[in-house]
């Protein structure tokens, strides 16, 4: 069971749940960086509005992932360019050649 202490927009109390702190500060520190996103917007500066347009933010980023799993399992999936990182692709398919050829 975890704690996690939240302090964001003019508010703050410590909240407790079932998963480990270690995992409410990493989703407590996701959250805050979709705040900041929000914050930038220069005509939103009242703190529910924020709060409100970061939860519509996460909830458009789970529906995506999550149609992105069901075309997935019917093999139905294609994916964006924007999809993965073209260097990390480059740096693991290197790493994977390496690993052949030392096994070779």
């Amino acid at each position: 069971m975890g704690q996690l202490r939240i302090d964001l927009l003019n508010t703050n109390f410590t909240i407790q749940a079932t998963e480990d702190s270690e995992y409410l500060e990493k989703l407590y520190g996701y959250y805050k960086r979709i705040i900041e996103d929000v914050q930038k917007i220069d005509t939103i500066k009242n703190p529910t509005q924020i709060a409100i347009l970061s939860g519509i933010m996460l909830c458009d980023e789970l529906y995506k992932e999550k149609q992105n799993k069901v075309a997935l399992e019917n093999g139905t999936y294609v994916p964006a360019d924007n999809d993965f990182d073209k260097a990390e692709l480059e740096r693991k398919t290197l790493e994977m050649i390496a690993k052949i050829d030392k096994v070779l």
